[in-house]
């Protein structure tokens, strides 16, 4: 006898879970067929409404009105809910309407797409870098801890205009601050406050310098904002700081080495971006749609809506599972095989959809892109040298360490 649909439903709050992708995906697999908008009850976790198919979550997306980010953006235990919906702090994610498109327009010139372009130059040389710095390992390496962690890392620091020696140190804060179940990442105990509280006292100092002087980075640019004539809040500054220097680098990271991880097991596609580089663009959607790094977003209903034949009703918490969505069978053939040349990979959900549609997406793009440009035509040879792991979070998750053997030209 099979495990009861109902149970199956851990999956979505199980940082070990998400640390198993295959059993993952199966389960997700067997909701999507038998119950796609799955009641999800726990000891730990506030109720929810688990939406596991592309078309299901695609409607959400459509009605951000109806299905709000705040107060609870994303999956949050029962003893932190009050907390979280009063957090001092906010960013992007847990904005919405007029506010979110107010902030979101403090930094969106950064990363639209002629903005983007503008940083091709610095982004190859960073990609050469670290492949160059591949080639001195000795043929062998841990693609995640050595490659895949540092060079977005360098690329949105460099943007913001941190100085090279605070890069391990918001590394490290990134990591506690979306892995706190890891018992490798994470501080361990309550320690989100203490986390958040370790960036303020980062970027006061930041702040405080911009003000005083300042230059044409990033982080200047979010120092002297300005709404309606009047500076912006030191919280809302903050929180500005915070999603950038943490999103704009950890989920590119989780893209990049989760892909090599699945060239490394679909060794005809790595054959094929090998002998045909021009694909590599192509590559870099169904790499993410593959991947799915970010794994949900929350949403909280404001009024009765129909969905899948569900009533979901005012106050109701919806988890959108990007994971499950991109590998709808409805949508995209055979979704369980990474295939570099799917010709509708650009549909998947991995960058969301809509008015929270990612910021970063033009900037994540040309990583992902550059990255594979500059390491697969120096792959002689390239291999597994153990077993890869993987993080245990529920929110933002990847390989925690993809060793490899390699011959680089």
């Amino acid at each position: 006898m099979g495990t009861d649909i109902g149970q199956l439903g851990r999956i979505f709050t199980s940082s070990s879970a998400y640390a198993d992708p295959v059993a993952w995906h199966a389960a997700a697999e067997r909701i999507r067929r038998e119950q796609p908008v799955l009641r999800v009850t726990s000891e730990r976790y506030p109720d929810f409404w688990a939406i596991t198919t592309h078309a299901d979550v695609l409607e959400v997306e459509r009605h951000p009105d109806v299905f709000t980010n705040g107060p609870l953006p994303v999956i949050t235990t029962k003893d932190r809910v009050a907390g979280a919906a009063e957090a001092p702090i906010k960013t992007l994610i847990q904005m919405d309407g007029a506010e979110h498109k107010t902030h979101r327009g403090i930094v969106n010139e950064w990363f639209k797409p002629g903005s983007v372009r503008r940083l091709q130059e610095r982004v190859t040389e960073l990609a050469r870098q670290h492949v160059d710095r591949m080639a001195t390992l000795g043929g062998e390496c841990d693609f995640v801890n050595d490659v895949a962690l540092h060079f977005p890392l360098h690329v949105i620091l460099s943007i913001l205009g941190l100085p090279e020696s605070d890069y391990p140190r918001m590394l490290q804060l990134t990591q506690e601050l979306f892995r706190p179940t890891d018992t490798d990442l994470g501080r361990g105990g309550d320690s989100a406050l203490e986390v958040i509280l370790d960036f303020v006292r980062y970027f006061t100092e930041l702040t405080a310098d911009r003000r005083a002087t300042p230059t044409d980075d990033l982080a200047s640019v979010i120092a002297n904002a300005r709404i309606d004539g009047a500076p912006i809040a030191d919280l809302d500054t903050f929180g500005h700081y915070v999603i950038i220097a943490t999103a704009g680098h950890d989920t590119t990271s989780s893209s990049i080495a989760a892909g090599l991880l699945a060239l490394l097991q679909h060794p005809d596609q790595l054959a094929l971006l090998q002998a045909e580089p021009d694909r590599i663009d192509q590559a870099a959607d169904e790499i993410v749609r593959y991947t799915s790094p970010v794994k949900h977003f929350m949403r909280t209903c404001r009024e009765p809506f129909e969905l899948h034949g569900v009533t979901i009703r005012p106050g109701d918490l919806l988890y959108l599972s990007y994971a499950s969505a991109n590998r709808d069978e409805t949508v995209f053939a055979d979704p369980h095989r990474l295939d570099v040349t799917r010709q509708n990979a650009g549909n998947h959900l991995g960058f969301g959809f809509g008015q929270h549609f990612c910021l970063g997406v033009h900037l994540a793009r040309m990583e992902i892109r550059t990255m594979f440009r500059e390491l697969l035509p120096r792959l002689r040879h390239v291999e597994l040298a153990g077993e890869p792991t993987w993080i245990h979070a529920n929110f933002v998750q990847g390989p925690k360490s993809i060793p490899i053997r390699y011959d680089l030209v």
